[in-house]
């Protein structure tokens, strides 16, 4: 079992003790529910604004959705070389926890339903594991349908 580095986002969760579990993504247990596992994308909007979308890593985010979210007219995907910049994280490490900024975040209405979601701890293949309230309360996400 590999060790577990402190990122920044668990600095964060351990900061506003909040319980999660921590994980490198090759520890998973094969018997993981793929379901649980999210995936963070950002994007802007024609104001320039960013915004961070949360939802299933199976799904496809629903641009038209995700722009009524946001109040926008149109929403576009941050370019990969921008992400860096705008987040402090890299693609495949981008975690909804400790950004650069904390940008409107919204989070797929299912998923905050759920017992459990698994999202980036801030490096490629880190994961944490932590109940959805509590990270729409860390990061201030609104729960609103998002995918298509």
């Amino acid at each position: 079992m590999g060790k577990i580095v402190k990122t920044n986002a668990l600095r964060i969760l351990d900061k506003n003790e909040i319980s999660y579990e921590a994980k490198n993504s090759i520890d998973l247990e094969i018997d993981h529910d793929a379901s649980l596992i999210h995936k963070t994308l950002v994007a802007h909007g024609v104001s320039n604004e960013l915004y961070v979308f949360i939802i299933p890593l199976s799904n496809e985010l629903d641009l038209k959705k995700a722009a009524t979210a946001a109040q926008e007219k149109k929403i576009l995907m941050l370019p990969e070389k921008e992400l860096l910049q705008n987040t402090g994280y890299i693609k495949g490490g981008c975690s909804p926890i400790g950004m650069k900024k904390l940008y409107k975040t919204f989070i797929e209405l299912s998923s905050s339903q759920m017992n459990q979601l698994i999202v980036s701890g801030g490096k490629v293949n880190f994961r944490v594991k932590l109940k959805p309230e509590d990270l729409m309360q860390l990061i201030g996400a609104k729960a609103v349908d998002l995918i298509k």
